[in-house]
């Protein structure tokens, strides 16, 4: 009788405690995201030869084209000197920059794959690859920060990967709060800095040891920069903050203008003073702050437009709009020192030789804009034009 009073007991209990509630139906955005299959975390190398510093060819100047193609183009013979792809990728798509270390150039792919090539040849030292998707963007806005032997990344599988520059190898990874990292990270003080979520992380750069997670309460999207002293770092939204490099301490914060946000990469210090731009839905604007106390200095709008590159460049900030407006700025107090509406829209970054012009890419041509006369001189002719070309990238092979 014991035994079958503890029977029935034991059925009461499943009976109870076994019924699966009714789930909310998911909505259809949910759906489509649980169909994707995650990127795997675990990178692969492969040494091809010793990496060794190489001669630069100063004639040359390289185009990561936006199909994703990268090459370089002889300025003096005006012939394309060598051509490196992707293994493979789903799509024809760039959106990643180059690093030029020791003639050694490392480039990151969409795919996920990271090359050391040969800047004069296209010869490459070795290939990594993180995870082995044919089907998803892997690396993303990627700028590759290479610093005391190691090459530090950013991935949409979630990790920040620390790599050996002699052979690709990995030293150390670390799992971040969001799987979706398209912020180039700081190497500054033997520290490596990157948002990701509502982060801001700080690492041993030589370890990958976490010095400090600083949780920020929403999203922050802004590459991390440095005067030297601090770190700089703006939010998804309308914030700038500035932090201690040794511990999450908030030394002072900086609200944008109403309805302005969006800084992401368009941030840069120099001489103790922070730059960025903000965009909005009726005016575009670049701050100067300083950096010890975050007190504006000046503040330059444009109307009816938005900002979508900054650069400094011989204490002049330089960029260009959406609506191909080229732009120089005097940096000591924002005045705008020059502005020419140009017949072709940049979609890369701007690289500036020893004469008085400067290089971008559009989606049909090299283009080399002379400062002077405000000719817009095609130097390199794209064969064919893509719709909705993501972005360029250009470098100048020099010291």
């Amino acid at each position: 009788m014991k035994n079958l009073l503890s029977l029935l007991l034991l059925f009461t209990v499943i009976n109870i405690f076994g019924q699966t509630p009714t789930p909310p139906t998911p909505v259809e955005t949910s759906t489509v995201i649980n169909t994707i299959p995650a990127i795997s975390d675990v990178l692969l190398n492969k040494a091809i030869s010793p990496l060794k510093k190489v001669p630069l060819d100063e004639a040359l100047i390289l185009i990561y084209d936006y199909d994703g193609t990268l090459f370089t183009f002889d300025l003096e013979s005006e012939t394309i000197a060598w051509t490196v792809k992707a293994t493979d990728a789903y799509t024809e798509m760039c959106a990643n920059k180059v690093t030029l270390i020791d003639g050694v150039l490392y480039v990151p792919f969409i795919n996920g794959e990271i090359f050391a090539i040969d800047n004069q040849t296209g010869a490459i030292f070795w290939k990594s690859r993180i995870g082995n998707s044919t089907d998803q963007i892997v690396l993303k806005d990627q700028l590759p920060v290479v610093n005391d032997g190691k090459l530090f990344i950013t991935s949409q599988n979630g990790n920040i990967y620390a790599l050996n520059i002699k052979d690709g190898s990995l030293i150390w990874k670390y799992k971040l709060d969001s799987p979706n990292n398209d912020i180039p990270v700081l190497f500054f003080d033997n520290k490596v800095f990157t948002q990701s979520g509502n982060f801001l992380y700080s690492f041993e750069a030589n370890t990958g040891k976490l010095i400090y997670q600083k949780d920020f309460g929403e999203t922050m999207h802004g590459q991390p920069v440095t005067d030297g002293e601090n770190v700089f770092v703006a939010n998804e939204k309308n914030v700038v903050f500035a932090l201690s490099p040794n511990t999450p301490d908030i030394l002072w914060q900086f609200k944008l203008d109403e309805n302005q946000h969006n800084i992401k990469e368009r941030i840069l210090c120099k001489d103790k003073k922070i730059y960025f731009a903000a965009q909005g839905p009726e005016a575009s604007s670049i701050y100067a702050l300083e950096s010890k106390t975050g007190t504006q200095l000046w503040k330059t709008d444009f109307k009816d437009d938005t900002i979508e590159y900054i650069i400094e460049e011989s204490d002049n900030i330089w960029g260009y709009t959406r609506k191909a407006k080229l732009f120089q700025l005097d940096i000591t107090n924002g005045e705008i020192a020059a502005e020419t509406k140009l017949t072709t829209q940049p979609i890369s970054n701007f690289e500036f030789p020893v004469d008085e012009s400067l290089f971008y890419y559009s989606d049909a041509a090299l283009i080399q804009f002379d400062l002077k006369t405000k000719d817009e001189n095609e130097v390199y002719l794209r064969t064919s034009i893509k719709d909705n070309a993501y972005s360029a990238y250009l470098k100048i092979i020099r010291p």
